[in-house]
């Protein structure tokens, strides 16, 4: 970690550099929750690159969304700032066309993060009929926020998830979601959907647990499993997926999901904040 560009001083490279990306291992992290090699949970951490620019030939820029899919099973994450400064220095090189550009970053980002990882770019111009781009949505869930709750931990405690004698199938959700970032402090915020099926969960009580983390330092990824692995522990769902949408920072979103179900797939969906 001496070695992240994280909280440092940095130049900005405009021309392709990926030695800039910087991978950290996932199972430091996963040590301090009792986690292995064999994981609690299936999922992807969704990336999405909101200021993505390169040159075609002719040296006319061209703009894009791009979105990164790196599966929860990789042996490494990638640093946020390395990945900015990583995106940054495509500004000023030229390529061919968009599947060169596509190609070269799928090479690049499954190296970094030792597993393969998917890439979609979107130009501007060809967003026309993509659902995703064009709206906010919004999924189906019973809001959490308006609960008439008292806090007084901002630091994660479990011991407040409590659950009822109950048998539901349902979706919550939260936008209170705080976490910050382990190197430098800044806050890190995020909407969280939580569904389950097993006894019921007293609502009151995640809430107070969710909020409660609005002092924790951590990373994305590691803060959605934490909230996974203390939920499928205090509370033994039969079924739990977790699923948190974080605000861009530098560009850069980043969406962990997480889920008992290896074939649930989440949903490609934009927030209000994103």
């Amino acid at each position: 970690m001496s070695h992240n560009p994280l909280g440092q001083q940095t130049e900005y490279i405009s021309e392709y550099a990926p030695h800039l990306l910087f991978p950290i291992a996932r199972s430091e992290s996963r040590k301090q929750l009792g986690i292995g090699t064999s994981l609690p949970f299936f999922g992807v951490d969704i990336w999405t690159g909101y200021e993505l620019s390169w040159l075609d030939k002719s040296g006319k820029p061209v703009v894009a969304v791009a979105e990164f899919t790196i599966p929860c099973d990789s042996e490494c994450i990638i640093e946020s700032k390395s990945f900015k400064l990583y995106l940054n220095s495509f500004n000023q090189a030229r390529f061919n066309n968009v599947d060169e550009v596509r190609a070269i970053i799928i090479e690049d980002l499954s190296r970094a993060a030792k597993t393969d990882v998917g890439v979609q770019i979107l130009p501007l111009l060809s967003v026309r009929g993509n659902n995703y781009l064009e709206g906010i949505a919004q999924p189906d869930a019973v809001q959490l926020d308006d609960l008439n709750v008292v806090i007084d931990t901002y630091h994660p405690a479990p011991e407040l998830l409590k659950v009822g004698v109950v048998l539901v199938e349902e979706t919550l959700a939260s936008h209170l979601l705080k976490t910050n970032c382990p190197v430098t402090g800044q806050p890190d915020w995020a909407s969280v959907f939580i569904r389950y099926k097993g006894n019921k969960i007293v609502h009151e009580n995640l809430l107070r647990y969710l909020i409660s983390f609005r002092e924790h330092q951590d990373f994305h990824e590691h803060c959605v499993e934490r909230i996974f692995c203390d939920l499928l522990r205090v509370c033994k769902p039969e079924y739990l997926s977790v699923y948190a949408r974080y605000t861009r920072r530098g560009g850069l979103d980043i969406n962990p999901f997480r889920s008992t179900d290896a074939q649930e797939k989440p949903a490609g969906i934009r927030l209000i904040r994103q």
